[in-house]
């Protein structure tokens, strides 16, 4: 086997939210694991070269508000039809707030948020034997955090916070029809995207979620 192919193959798909490009990318090419192809969610949609179902995992970085139309819709509401690994990072889990497909993906029904920004915030690990938690301890980071309601029951959470600022949950995985789906909180700007441990959760984030571990 290729080098190349033994990558998780990502389409990190972005859109209506500002962020710092260059750190962001930053840490995805700092990831030998992961061989990410940045995106806007329309080229996502529309798939120029038939290619999206070759992605081992799609990273969903957007805060599209309104409850999304062709062909935005069909690509996403093929979303768990296959077993291709699905992360949503940080305000993409508040992306399409009356959309009952994306509160089931992220399992959270109602998602109105606070958000405090530049927060020091400790977080710490809820399930030491989970393969994504592996090596890691806790830790802490400046970030944005939101106030949130909690993952449903079908959600396992693998990091937390006791800071009456944030959500109590900052990672957690699920299930979505046929995908594995990892969630975290974290993930503003360059506070988080150059904190080795925010890089390690997103690479094995992305390679649980792709069935690589």
């Amino acid at each position: 086997m290729d080098a190349t192919d033994e990558k998780i193959k990502t389409a990190v798909i972005t859109g209506h939210h500002p962020f710092d490009v260059p750190a962001f990318q930053a840490a995805f090419r700092s990831l030998p694991e992961i061989d990410a192809y940045p995106q806007d969610m329309e080229e996502f949609a529309a798939d120029v070269g038939g290619r999206r179902a070759e992605y081992d995992a799609l990273l969903f970085f957007n805060f599209h508000q309104q409850t999304p139309v062709a062909p935005v819709l069909d690509a996403l509401e093929a979303l768990g039809e296959s077993e291709q690994g699905i992360f949503i990072l940080h305000h993409g889990l508040l992306a399409y707030p009356d959309w009952p497909l994306w509160a089931d993906l992220v399992g959270i029904q109602d998602r109105s948020f606070d958000v405090h920004m530049d927060h020091k915030l400790k977080i710490q690990i809820a399930d030491p034997a989970h393969p994504v938690m592996r090596g890691l301890s806790d830790w802490e980071m400046l970030d944005e955090t939101y106030v949130l309601a909690e993952p449903d029951a079908d959600s396992d959470v693998l990091l937390y916070t006791d800071d009456p600022k944030s959500m109590r949950s900052i990672a957690w995985t699920r299930r979505y029809k046929q995908a594995r789906v990892f969630c975290f909180q974290s993930g503003h700007d360059h506070q988080a995207y150059s904190d080795p441990r925010f890089r390690r959760v997103i690479s094995r984030g992305l390679q649980w979620a792709a069935g690589r571990l």
